[in-house]
Protein backbone atom coordinates (compact mmCIF):
# COMPACT_ATOMS: atom_id res chain seq x y z
CA UNK A 1 0.00 0.00 0.00
CA UNK A 2 3.19 2.30 0.56
CA UNK A 3 4.42 2.03 -2.57
CA UNK A 4 0.81 2.62 -4.08
CA UNK A 5 0.61 6.40 -2.11
CA UNK A 6 4.46 6.59 -3.07
CA UNK A 7 4.06 6.43 -6.82
CA UNK A 8 0.43 8.63 -6.20
CA UNK A 9 2.47 11.45 -5.03
CA UNK A 10 5.01 11.23 -7.14
CA UNK A 11 3.02 11.50 -9.92
CA UNK A 12 1.24 14.59 -7.89
CA UNK A 13 4.61 16.36 -7.83
CA UNK A 14 5.66 15.66 -11.24
CA UNK A 15 2.02 17.23 -12.19
CA UNK A 16 2.46 20.36 -9.91
CA UNK A 17 6.22 20.82 -10.92
CA UNK A 18 4.93 20.94 -14.57
CA UNK A 19 1.99 23.16 -13.95
CA UNK A 20 4.04 25.66 -12.09
CA UNK A 21 6.56 25.64 -15.05
CA UNK A 22 3.51 26.42 -17.08
CA UNK A 23 2.49 29.33 -15.13
CA UNK A 24 5.60 30.45 -15.14
CA UNK A 25 6.09 30.68 -18.92
CA UNK A 26 2.77 31.52 -19.35
CA UNK A 27 3.63 34.33 -17.56
CA UNK A 28 7.19 35.11 -19.00
CA UNK A 29 5.32 35.30 -22.87
CA UNK A 30 3.23 38.21 -21.90
CA UNK A 31 4.40 40.27 -24.76
CA UNK A 32 5.21 43.70 -22.97
CA UNK A 33 7.38 45.08 -25.86
CA UNK A 34 5.70 48.11 -26.93
CA UNK A 35 5.71 48.15 -30.58
CA UNK A 36 3.64 51.78 -31.43
CA UNK A 37 0.32 49.32 -31.82
CA UNK A 38 -2.37 49.62 -29.39
CA UNK A 39 -3.81 45.94 -27.89
CA UNK A 40 -6.34 44.87 -29.25
CA UNK A 41 -9.19 43.85 -26.69
CA UNK A 42 -10.07 40.81 -28.00
CA UNK A 43 -8.74 37.12 -26.04
CA UNK A 44 -8.52 35.63 -29.65
CA UNK A 45 -4.83 35.95 -31.74
CA UNK A 46 -4.28 38.17 -34.53
CA UNK A 47 -6.10 36.94 -37.79
CA UNK A 48 -2.97 38.42 -39.87
CA UNK A 49 -0.14 36.29 -40.57
CA UNK A 50 2.53 38.81 -41.46
CA UNK A 51 5.72 38.43 -38.67
CA UNK A 52 4.62 39.84 -35.06
CA UNK A 53 7.15 41.01 -32.99
CA UNK A 54 5.82 38.58 -30.37
CA UNK A 55 6.21 35.07 -31.96
CA UNK A 56 7.39 32.58 -29.82
CA UNK A 57 11.41 31.80 -29.57
CA UNK A 58 12.21 28.59 -31.28
CA UNK A 59 9.85 29.19 -34.05
CA UNK A 60 11.16 28.83 -37.87
CA UNK A 61 10.07 30.93 -41.03
CA UNK A 62 7.45 28.99 -41.77
CA UNK A 63 5.60 25.76 -39.69
CA UNK A 64 6.73 22.61 -39.07
CA UNK A 65 3.74 21.14 -40.14
CA UNK A 66 0.01 22.09 -41.44
CA UNK A 67 -3.21 19.42 -40.82
CA UNK A 68 -6.39 20.06 -42.05
CA UNK A 69 -9.47 19.36 -40.21
CA UNK A 70 -13.00 18.77 -40.32
CA UNK A 71 -15.17 22.45 -41.54
CA UNK A 72 -12.46 24.42 -42.62
CA UNK A 73 -10.15 24.08 -39.80
CA UNK A 74 -6.19 24.10 -40.32
CA UNK A 75 -3.66 23.74 -37.89
CA UNK A 76 -0.18 25.12 -37.66
CA UNK A 77 2.35 23.46 -35.77
CA UNK A 78 4.95 26.06 -35.03
CA UNK A 79 7.45 24.82 -32.77
CA UNK A 80 8.09 21.52 -30.21
CA UNK A 81 10.54 22.77 -28.05
CA UNK A 82 11.94 19.96 -25.52
CA UNK A 83 12.28 21.47 -21.65
CA UNK A 84 14.47 20.48 -19.19
CA UNK A 85 11.86 19.27 -17.39
CA UNK A 86 10.88 16.46 -18.84
CA UNK A 87 8.01 17.43 -21.28
CA UNK A 88 7.60 18.73 -24.73
CA UNK A 89 5.86 22.28 -25.48
CA UNK A 90 4.10 21.94 -28.86
CA UNK A 91 3.07 25.39 -30.38
CA UNK A 92 0.88 26.33 -32.71
CA UNK A 93 -2.01 28.04 -34.10
CA UNK A 94 -6.20 26.89 -34.92
CA UNK A 95 -7.44 28.58 -37.60
CA UNK A 96 -10.50 28.99 -39.14
CA UNK A 97 -9.79 28.51 -42.94
CA UNK A 98 -13.16 29.06 -44.30
CA UNK A 99 -15.57 31.42 -45.54
CA UNK A 100 -17.90 30.96 -42.31
CA UNK A 101 -18.36 31.03 -38.90
CA UNK A 102 -17.97 27.42 -37.28
CA UNK A 103 -17.99 25.55 -34.08
CA UNK A 104 -14.75 23.76 -33.02
CA UNK A 105 -15.43 19.83 -32.52
CA UNK A 106 -15.71 18.58 -29.14
CA UNK A 107 -13.80 15.42 -30.48
CA UNK A 108 -10.61 17.70 -29.90
CA UNK A 109 -10.88 17.49 -26.34
CA UNK A 110 -10.73 13.49 -26.40
CA UNK A 111 -12.78 10.85 -24.83
CA UNK A 112 -11.41 10.69 -21.15
CA UNK A 113 -14.16 11.66 -18.89
CA UNK A 114 -11.36 13.24 -16.52
CA UNK A 115 -10.74 15.88 -19.46
CA UNK A 116 -13.64 16.18 -21.15
CA UNK A 117 -15.24 17.52 -17.51
CA UNK A 118 -12.93 20.25 -18.22
CA UNK A 119 -14.65 21.97 -21.17
CA UNK A 120 -13.61 22.33 -24.82
CA UNK A 121 -9.55 21.43 -24.95
CA UNK A 122 -7.04 19.72 -27.23
CA UNK A 123 -6.64 17.26 -24.81
CA UNK A 124 -7.64 14.47 -27.73
CA UNK A 125 -3.88 15.25 -29.30
CA UNK A 126 -0.96 12.84 -28.69
CA UNK A 127 2.53 12.47 -29.83
CA UNK A 128 3.97 8.63 -31.37
CA UNK A 129 7.28 7.83 -31.16
CA UNK A 130 7.67 4.77 -33.75
CA UNK A 131 11.01 4.27 -32.81
CA UNK A 132 10.55 3.63 -28.93
CA UNK A 133 6.92 2.40 -29.92
CA UNK A 134 5.01 4.39 -27.45
CA UNK A 135 2.39 7.11 -27.66
CA UNK A 136 2.49 10.12 -25.08
CA UNK A 137 -0.70 11.72 -24.19
CA UNK A 138 -1.66 15.51 -23.07
CA UNK A 139 -0.30 15.42 -19.58
CA UNK A 140 -2.84 16.92 -16.99
CA UNK A 141 -2.21 18.66 -13.78
CA UNK A 142 -3.29 17.44 -10.27
CA UNK A 143 -6.74 18.15 -10.57
CA UNK A 144 -7.23 16.07 -13.99
CA UNK A 145 -7.08 19.33 -16.30
CA UNK A 146 -5.06 18.99 -19.43
CA UNK A 147 -2.21 21.29 -19.69
CA UNK A 148 -3.23 22.76 -23.10
CA UNK A 149 -5.53 25.65 -24.71
CA UNK A 150 -8.68 25.65 -23.18
CA UNK A 151 -12.28 27.19 -23.02
CA UNK A 152 -12.73 27.85 -26.88
CA UNK A 153 -16.10 26.70 -28.78
CA UNK A 154 -15.90 28.86 -31.69
CA UNK A 155 -13.90 30.51 -34.37
CA UNK A 156 -15.08 33.18 -36.92
CA UNK A 157 -13.81 33.08 -40.33
CA UNK A 158 -10.47 33.85 -40.78
CA UNK A 159 -10.05 33.93 -37.03
CA UNK A 160 -6.95 32.34 -35.91
CA UNK A 161 -6.17 31.13 -32.20
CA UNK A 162 -2.85 30.18 -30.82
CA UNK A 163 -2.52 27.00 -29.40
CA UNK A 164 -0.03 24.93 -27.24
CA UNK A 165 0.20 21.39 -25.44
CA UNK A 166 2.21 19.68 -23.34
CA UNK A 167 3.15 15.70 -23.43
CA UNK A 168 5.96 13.82 -21.49
CA UNK A 169 9.21 13.95 -22.82
CA UNK A 170 10.52 11.26 -25.02
CA UNK A 171 13.72 9.74 -24.79
CA UNK A 172 17.17 12.36 -25.82
CA UNK A 173 17.23 10.53 -29.05
CA UNK A 174 13.99 10.96 -30.02
CA UNK A 175 14.13 13.98 -32.58
CA UNK A 176 11.00 12.90 -34.67
CA UNK A 177 7.33 12.18 -33.96
CA UNK A 178 4.17 11.78 -35.16
CA UNK A 179 1.73 14.80 -33.88
CA UNK A 180 -2.09 13.53 -34.22
CA UNK A 181 -5.62 15.07 -33.06
CA UNK A 182 -9.18 13.83 -33.49
CA UNK A 183 -10.49 15.21 -36.69
CA UNK A 184 -6.99 16.09 -38.50
CA UNK A 185 -4.61 14.51 -40.54
CA UNK A 186 -1.38 13.19 -38.98
CA UNK A 187 1.32 14.83 -39.61
CA UNK A 188 5.59 14.42 -38.54
CA UNK A 189 7.00 16.69 -36.39
CA UNK A 190 10.25 17.31 -35.51
CA UNK A 191 11.38 18.11 -32.06
CA UNK A 192 13.79 21.07 -31.24
CA UNK A 193 16.07 21.23 -27.81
Amino acid sequence: MSIRFTAKAHRGMVALTVAAGLALGVAGCGGGGDDGKKPKASSSAPTNRGSDPSTQEGETDGPLAELKGSDGLLLQITSAQRDSGGFITVNGSLKNDGDKSTSVPSALSGNETEIIRNGRSLGGATLVDSKSKKRYYVLRDTDGRPLTTTGFSSLKAGESLSVFMQFPSPPTDTSEVTFQLPTFAAATIQISG
